[in-house]
């Protein structure tokens, strides 16, 4: 495998930060949310970045290579797209699985793949899928989880491995998930770092989280613990990474903290600081309970449809839990799921809240968050983030709510400027609460949305949503 192209240390690019990220010292590289930027019309902080000769690399978080289906094509160009337009030596995203289509259900995060012989099968024939339709090498990111499939054959080293050696892919190794799933999963870092094929490693990510009750969030918006820094610490040891980034992507820091943050990384990277004795040889780690861990052969492509069906049935099953109400399904553990299913909903309600504001100024921060939770429950997002705001007001003016009638009319008036339409008659109002679960179909001059709008695992940041007809000069005010 030809080695990645050197990197160096970088940053996650954000708006937020956009000017500090800009006057960093011996920043090498940025990488951005591929779905938040539009290729002809760049940040301008991105082109300045650009032109001084600033490595810009796009991380997608829409594709769900980790789902049943086969990747859409749209995406596809779209990433494409977004890497030629940043002249990018390199795409990246995630071993993961975002939405189902049957029944049609958007999670807005990245939940984990069934480390199974079905699942993998499916995810290499999407990664081909996926490097035959990009113009650059694709990088995948393990993920964090709270959660744990029943019945899983191999290890995450394991996994990844043979990910590796059926497709060639690169690997994008997020340390602070290792450590996330460490306390989450009872997974062991090391042995994972032992099993995976480091040559293939394409750069590092790094990123901050806080422990509550047990569970580890990945939030990305605390500091980086010392027990992160010791796992890339352990990485380095092993191989001289090409690459290494920080992440943060809220309650973002001053400054002078952010630079901090990013020269105790490179401290690491040089080898200056946290660095631990090289490992000794270690065996290779046992699959998992009830699993082989034997190589597996690829699949003859009759077998596909049938691994993609079983697949799509566990993972409709486990989101439909999560985001519907509906039964835990037979092996999972039930209250992490229910931890897992408050989690979405209180982000989702996050990142509607940043797009659409205004909710929040009319509906007062206490009414809007209580009111949003309590839609999320009866209403599981379909579309993208900016349709999940179109519906949660339309939802609830519907019930004739806000009860102030002052509030009431700024809803109805700001749902009327994005939507392009009048709302429901109260004949129409009273007929949807008796059908609450009924899905109108989607209105022709309506804003069309992509699914992958938003970044589902960690920023509430989304592309611009492409308007039509007389709505669109509206909404452009």
């Amino acid at each position: 495998m030809k080695r990645t192209a050197h990197l160096g240390v970088g940053i996650g690019w954000r708006p937020e930060i956009a000017d500090a990220v800009e006057r960093l010292p011996d920043l090498d590289w940025v990488e951005v949310v591929a779905e938040n930027i539009c290729p002809g019309h760049l940040p301008a902080s991105l082109l300045r970045l650009r032109e001084r000769g600033t490595t810009v690399v796009p991380h997608g978080v829409g594709l769900g290579l980790g789902g049943a289906d086969r990747p859409d094509p749209a995406r596809l160009a779209a990433l494409a797209e977004r890497a030629v337009a940043l002249g990018a030596p390199l795409v990246s995203e995630h071993i993961a699985f975002v939405r189902t289509s049957s029944p049609a259900l958007e999670a807005g995060h990245l939940l984990p793949v069934p480390r199974t012989r079905d699942a993998l099968d499916v995810l290499c024939e999407n990664v081909r899928i996926a490097q035959d339709a990009l113009p650059v090498p694709l990088a995948l990111e393990n993920i964090a989880a709270l959660i744990r499939w029943p019945g899983e054959e191999l290890t995450e080293g394991q996994f990844l491995a043979e990910l590796v050696e059926r497709t060639g892919v690169r690997l994008l190794i997020d340390v602070a998930n290792l450590h996330t799933n460490r306390v989450n999963r009872g997974e062991d870092p090391l042995a994972a770092l032992d099993a995976v094929p480091l040559e293939a490693l394409a750069y590092v990510h790094v990123a901050g989280g806080v422990e509550r009750d047990g569970v580890w969030h990945d939030t990305h918006a605390h500091p980086v613990a010392p027990v992160v820094l010791d796992l890339l610490a352990e990485l380095r040891a092993r191989v001289d990474p090409p690459g290494v980034l920080l992440e943060r992507d809220d309650d973002f820091p001053a400054e002078a903290e952010l630079a901090g943050e990013l020269s105790a990384v490179r401290a690491v990277v040089r080898g200056a600081g946290r660095r631990p004795e090289p490992p000794a040889p270690r065996s290779p780690a046992p699959a998992v309970p009830g699993g082989s861990g034997a190589p597996g052969k690829t699949p003859a492509p009759g077998d596909l449809p049938a691994a993609r069906t079983r697949v799509g049935l566990g993972q409709a099953a486990l989101l439909s839990a999560l985001v519907a109400g509906t039964p835990v399904p037979e092996g999972f553990d039930g209250r992490r799921l229910r931890v897992q299913s408050r989690a979405l909903a209180a982000k989702r309600a996050g990142v509607v809240r940043k797009l659409a504001p205004e909710l929040v100024e009319i509906l007062g921060a206490a009414a809007y968050r209580e009111a949003f939770l309590r839609y999320a429950r009866s209403r599981p997002m379909t579309g993208g983030y900016r349709r999940d705001a179109l519906d949660f007001a339309e939802h609830l003016l519907i019930r004739d709510l806000p009860e102030d009638a002052a509030a009431r009319r700024r809803l109805t008036e700001w749902w009327q400027d994005r939507a392009g339409v009048r709302p429901p008659g109260r004949l129409a109002r009273w007929a949807r609460t008796l059908l609450p679960g009924r899905r109108r179909p989607p209105r022709p001059d309506a804003p069309a949305v992509a699914a992958a709008g938003a970044h589902p695992a960690r920023s509430g940041h989304a592309a611009p949503a492409r308007h039509t007809g007389p709505a669109a000069a509206r909404s452009a005010r």
